[in-house]
């Protein structure tokens, strides 16, 4: 295995061969952001969604997706044009990965692709990991979707050039807190679950912003429900709609099946005992 990645892993401190493979998974994801870096991708969009905050913020959570919006409305926009460039940047660190664009079926507003590449394949690259085969199948994948929101709202988010230094240093454009914070209740208040399945991960990002003391860009969140249909754009929205708006979410959320959604992607379940309506609803002050 290429010495960088080597480098790269150390510093997650693996034991199992699940953790080895999130650990991968997270630094795909970072070669993913170089390849599109190098392309003057991050002229045009930006990073957002829960793995920015992962990378640029260390929220203590993995995620699976790069989520991605356009600065500014382009219905034109192909992301199978940056596809190349980044099975090019895998192959320069040894990883062997494909990339496919994802058919659509209905006229999203988004533009997707998957990254593939074979677990087990990567997991014996790594000098002395132990039992990599230990509950991987052989045509296990590390799947990574690419999603990149050609068709945003407006008011656009506000945006910031962060950088990151491996596997070199390179430079990519996100969301500022403030934004991520509103894209995340967006989802949190609008997301449609199928059969019975909850996302809590959106819940554990919750806590994690109000811990941090982040207060949501209003008008960016205002801009996306409005595009979702639950608020009118002439009517004000004001931090009181918002917690009005989070306290029904929060009485309506079955809390067992939102643990069971976010721990396989944490170290630690503990985090999750408190989980409950009036918990949720307690923090709604410190918004």
């Amino acid at each position: 295995m290429h010495p960088s990645i080597l480098t790269m892993l150390k510093r997650y401190n693996c034991q199992t061969p699940t953790e080895n493979k999130n650990a991968l998974k997270e630094i795909m994801q970072e070669i993913a952001l170089l390849g599109l870096s190098r392309q003057n991708f991050f002229q045009t969009a930006s990073f957002y969604g829960v793995t920015a905050l992962r990378i640029a913020h260390q929220l203590g959570r993995f995620s699976e997706d790069l989520d991605f919006t356009l600065e500014k409305p382009d219905l034109s926009f192909d992301v199978s044009s940056y596809l190349k460039g980044i099975e090019d940047e895998f192959k320069a660190y040894g990883l062997k990965l494909s990339a496919d664009k994802k058919q659509k079926v209905t006229d999203t507003g988004m533009d997707s692709a998957f990254l593939k590449a074979n677990t087990l394949e990567h997991l014996l690259m790594i000098e002395g990991v132990k039992n990599p085969s230990s509950g991987t199948n052989k045509n296990d994948l590390i799947k990574i979707k690419l999603e990149v929101d050609i068709n945003p709202p407006l008011p656009s988010g506000q945006t910031e050039i962060l950088y990151l230094l491996e596997p070199i240093p390179f430079s990519y454009r996100t969301l500022t807190l403030p934004c991520l914070f509103g894209g995340k209740l967006h989802a949190l208040i609008c997301r449609e679950y199928k059969g019975g399945r909850i996302k809590g991960r959106d819940y554990y990002d919750f806590i994690w912003y109000i811990t941090k003391k982040v207060k949501p860009d209003l008008a960016y969140l205002k801009g996306k429900l409005c595009e979702s249909g639950v608020w009118k754009k002439e009517s004000e929205f004001t931090s009181e709609d918002l917690k009005a708006l989070l306290m029904k979410k929060f009485e309506t959320t079955d809390w067992g099946r939102a643990r069971q959604d976010v721990a396989p992607f944490i170290k630690d379940n503990r985090e999750l005992e408190l989980w409950s309506t009036s918990f949720f609803q307690a923090l709604l002050k410190n918004i």
